[in-house]
Parts: C-alpha cells; sequence; structure tokens
C-alpha cells in the first residue's frame, strides 16, 4: 500500500490510521461521517473527519486517481477555484480501486440544496453567473472540463454572491491554451448536462413552474460568450485614445471581477513600400497584452503596400516585437492598423494593480 499526500499534510496524517486495505463501502469507523447535503457521484464516496477538518474520500481507478490527483493540484497552482486535493491511496490489494482524498469545501452546497431551500429568492441568476464564471476561468488557464455539470460543482455564498467550485476532474485534460472548438465542445456539454438536470428537478417538483430548463441552458451559453467576448476580443488603440480607452477596459473588468496583473504597451509602426518604411508612412499603435504572472508580447503582422514587396523589418518595432517569443499571433486585420488580443486572467477576489509599460521601436 502507497499513499502519496500533498505536503503539507500534517493536519491529515491521522487519516493514516484508517483501514484502507478494506472496500470503502465497508469501513466501520468512527470518523466517518454523513454529509445530508452531499451530491450525486457515480463513484463511492465516503466522508471522514479528523482533527476538526473534514475529508472526502472517493473511491477510484488508479490511472484516473492520479490524473485527477495532479489536475487539481495544477488547478490550486492557477488559483481556479476547486477542492483542495490531499492525496491519493494505492496498491490497495488485488483489484481494489485507488481512494482519492480532498478537503471538504467548508461552508459549500449543491444545485439540489440551493434549489429546495432558496436564499432570498430563486439561485438561478446567480448560480448562472457562477458556473460562467468558473467555465471561463477554467478555459482561459487552458483546463478542459469535459464533464461541466451542476452535480460536479459546488457552489458557496460570498457577500451575496454564489461561486462555483469545480469538484470532479476525471474527464478534464490540461492544455497550454484550448481551441475554440475544445472550448465549445465544453460548452456543448455544459449545456446539455445543466439542462438535463434541471430536468430532473422539475420533474420532482423542486423548479419554480416559472423555470424552463433549457432556456436556462441557453441563457449559461449566452453568458458565458458575452463574458468571454469581454475579456478577449481584440482592440486598436490609437495614441490619441490609449490612456482612456485602457482604463475603460480595466475598468469594466473590474466590474466582472476580474483583472490584469500587467498591461505592456507594445510600439508599433505599419510599413509601406518595398524597402522599408518611407517618411510619412509610419503609423503609431499602441496594442495592450494582458496575462496573470507572465506578459503576453503579440506578434505583429508585416504591414506591406498591395503589389509591393515584403518591406524589411528590422528597424521597427514589429522586427522587435517577433523577436521575443509569443504565445498567441495577432490576428489579420485588413485595416493597416495593428490588432490585439488582450486575454486577462481572473483575480482571486482581491484587488490586484495593473501596471503599465511602454516600450519605444528599437532605433533604426
Amino acid at each position: 500500500m502507497r499513499f502519496v499526500f500533498s505536503p503539507p499534510a500534517d493536519e491529515a496524517a491521522g487519516l493514516l490510521t484508517l483501514p484502507w486495505s478494506e472496500p470503502l463501502e465497508d469501513w466501520r469507523d468512527d470518523r466517518l461521517v454523513e454529509i445530508r447535503m452531499r451530491g450525486i457521484s457515480r463513484h463511492i464516496v465516503r466522508f471522514a473527519e479528523e482533527d476538526g477538518e473534514l475529508y472526502a474520500l472517493k473511491s477510484i481507478d488508479e490511472r484516473l486517481a492520479r490524473r485527477e490527483y495532479r489536475l487539481l493540484r495544477g488547478l490550486a497552482d492557477a488559483s481556479v477555484p476547486a477542492v483542495e486535493v490531499v492525496g491519493i491511496v494505492v496498491d490497495r490489494g488485488l483489484g481494489a480501486d485507488a481512494i482519492l482524498v480532498t478537503r471538504f469545501l467548508d461552508y459549500s452546497t449543491t444545485y439540489r440544496a440551493l434549489f429546495s431551500n432558496p436564499r432570498g429568492g430563486q439561485p438561478t441568476d446567480r448560480l448562472l453567473d457562477a458556473m460562467v464564471e468558473l467555465l471561463v476561468r477554467l478555459h482561459l488557464s487552458g483546463f478542459f472540463w469535459g464533464d461541466c455539470s451542476l452535480s460536479n460543482t459546488l457552489f458557496r455564498f460570498d457577500a451575496g454572491a454564489l461561486e462555483a467550485y469545480l469538484v470532479d476532474s476525471e474527464t478534464s485534460e490540461q492544455h497550454p491554451s484550448l481551441t475554440d472548438g475544445q472550448r465549445n465542445w465544453d460548452l456543448e456539454l455544459a449545456w446539455e448536462r445543466v439542462g438535463g438536470e434541471l430536468l430532473d428537478l422539475q420533474a420532482g417538483d423542486l423548479l419554480p413552474p416559472e423555470i424552463e430548463p433549457f432556456e436556462v441552458a441557453d441563457e449559461l451559453r449566452t453568458r458565458y460568450e458575452r463574458l468571454w467576448q469581454e475579456l478577449t476580443r481584440e482592440e486598436i488603440l490609437r495614441p490619441d485614445e490609449q490612456r482612456y480607452r485602457i482604463a475603460e477596459r480595466l475598468r469594466r473588468l473590474n466590474e466582472l471581477g476580474f483583472d490584469a496583473d500587467e498591461v505592456e504597451l507594445v510600439f508599433t509602426v505599419s510599413l509601406k513600400g518595398s524597402h522599408g518604411p518611407a517618411s510619412g508612412d509610419v503609423g503609431n499603435e499602441w496594442l495592450t497584452a494582458a496575462k496573470r504572472h507572465r506578459t503576453t508580447v503579440v506578434r505583429l503582422p508585416r504591414r506591406t503596400a498591395v503589389g509591393a514587396a515584403s518591406a524589411s523589418p528590422s528597424s521597427t518595432a514589429a522586427g522587435w516585437a517577433r523577436s521575443r517569443p509569443a504565445r498567441r499571433s495577432a490576428p489579420t486585420c485588413a485595416s493597416p492598423s495593428a490588432a490585439c488580443t488582450v486575454p486577462c486572467w481572473p483575480r482571486a477576489r482581491s484587488a490586484a494593480r495593473a501596471t503599465t509599460a511602454a516600450r519605444p521601436p528599437r532605433p533604426s
């Protein structure tokens, strides 16, 4: 038998004396407790209390357990709301599944409990906002959920608003970034599962008659697209408007609960002619790129006149930007102005200071 735990786990050391060699469903121990408002799970899940802390123990195939353990640790490093993984127990005996140990989310509740005992009116709007924010934050971090549903989410009240936390990541994948196809597929799965779960509530008379399950699911998709567009849409900023446009953009992000830890301004030029920019052909453009922890320098396309040979960018800011590693390429723009993608990372409910830095072009 092997125990794999994430340090520090001093308070969980007492869990080592649980009867790990026995099937989880057969355990008899005074530390096992029942949770009244527990969610629905396809696996055997038991709860144990140790030293004042509550833990969830899930019996699962070892390969999936190791994968979920790794993914949950990655989400914690990225400050994405998810349950905190403590460790896994493997090699429990011939044919025995591994057990994934997570810390129970204090003061959390399930979607069934929210609809059964609504606080301050029906929770539909707040629940949708929480789900959308969680899904967007996952996608911004390159995380494909693969099983986005109300059952795989826990909710917790925070100053009157709901905050959603990922619980299950068995079918998830971590990528450097997600393609539009991956995002849309994840959103389609969310639409299907959320609609189905609300239909189940409707069949149990737990859903108000005025709420139509798949209209709510449609609204989930609409709110997701609106938030994603606000966070990642392209903007062209000219020198005379860059100050107030950037301030407006950051203010809107703050109102949505997001922030940019750093903003880098890259001075770019438009190139015309076959031998580099001629006098009067240089147009000043300012691009912004915001990313949590690391700054993204946008790769800028070379601008040439129609029918002209490719201009040399060696003495331009475009050449400087292209010499730096870039994770995303600026999209092709029909106008002679440069375009910019502005990805903004979520903040962890705290005020982060956005800083700006301008870099001039290299001297020719």
